[in-house]
């Protein structure tokens, strides 16, 4: 029993970091994988920030599911998400201010993330807490994988930079090379991610048949 529990949560955890990714395959969570990509610290935060949301807002609507009358299911879990962004939203301000504002309203509508709020419905309101905590650190984490991928490709080819700290030797720059300034453009960010589905979906290509 203990085999299939632990089989079920390794699934549960590990199917949206590839083969069930909110982003690549589900594609949810787009509009801010485009908006908070061009460096990497805001992308780190924005998906730190909705991996704990997610997470713990699955654990309460498990908790709370039985009791939660289906014809206001959804005002509960925007109110139960909504506490969180606030809470989420006041430690940034007080720790990391800087990165709060990069943000900008981006924490703020993580209450309409697609993400959380179809986790909450498809997994929360049908399954036990600790599974339902699992699936949202899976889901958490899958989001903010493509974010950082997203976010170190932009900043290093943008500004030479990954976390504000230049990496790229000035020996390169010396000998021609330049700072790539479409990558700092939102178009970008979406070529980034359309790359990224691409080659996800060119290497599951056998699993999506079966």
């Amino acid at each position: 029993m203990s085999k299939l529990i632990s089989e079920k949560t390794k699934e549960v955890f590990l199917g949206p970091l590839s083969k069930n990714n909110p982003i690549t395959v589900q594609v949810l969570g787009i509009c801010s994988a485009l908006a908070v990509t061009s460096k990497l610290e805001p992308a780190l935060v924005m998906g730190i920030s909705v991996t704990i949301i997610v997470a713990f807002s699955n654990v309460i609507i498990s908790l709370i599911r039985n009791t939660i009358p289906n014809r206001i299911r959804i005002i509960v879990q925007l109110v139960v998400v909504a506490a969180l962004v606030t809470v989420v939203s006041e430690i940034l301000k007080a720790y990391a201010y800087d990165v709060s504002v990069q943000l900008s309203v981006y924490i703020g509508l993580i209450i309409t993330n697609c993400i959380l709020m179809g986790r909450l419905e498809a997994f929360a309101m049908s399954n036990k807490p600790w599974e339902s905590f699992v699936d949202g650190l899976g889901n958490g984490f899958g989001y903010a994988w493509i974010l950082v991928a997203v976010a170190f490709v932009r900043e290093l080819l943008g500004s030479g930079s990954l976390l504000g700290f230049k990496v790229i030797p000035q020996s390169v720059y010396d000998a021609g090379y330049m700072n790539n300034g479409l990558m700092m453009m939102p178009p970008m960010a979406l070529i980034i991610v359309a790359c990224i589905i691409w080659i996800h979906r060119a290497r599951n290509k056998d699993l999506q048949e079966k």
